[in-house]
């Protein structure tokens, strides 16, 4: 009985972490070989712009790869999304300055990639 009331406690614990933990959604781009370099700081900052415009958008931080080598698989951008939680996400994706965004930046994108998870 005790371990049950253990193994009870662990998990009511685990979601109440999991509900307080902040939701974040990963991007990272890879841009057309024709891309110009003035298309792609165009880019950069419409992503940046969006937490000005989607008030689910806690926090945007982003960097270029450093990485030169074929690790990167030519990933160039990486854009780091925090929301309060995941219906802020849910929010975001159909929010129109996001699909006006994506609409943009399809113009010159070659790949993305994106993992969307909550902090632990």
């Amino acid at each position: 009985m005790k371990k049950l009331l253990t193994l009870l406690i662990s998990l009511f614990m685990f979601q109440w972490a999991a509900a307080d933990s902040p939701y974040r959604h990963v991007v990272l781009l890879k841009f057309k070989d024709d891309a110009s370099k003035e298309q792609i700081t165009t880019i950069e900052k419409h992503f940046i712009n969006l937490k000005d415009k989607i008030d689910t958008i806690q926090d945007i931080e982003w960097g270029i790869n450093d990485v030169s080598s074929t690790r990167g698989d030519g990933f160039t951008h990486c854009f780091f999304v925090t929301f309060e939680n995941k219906a802020g996400l849910d929010a975001y994706s159909p929010h129109p300055e996001h699909q006006k965004f994506v609409t943009e930046l399809k113009k010159v994108l070659d790949k993305v990639l994106v993992v969307d998870y909550t902090a632990q």
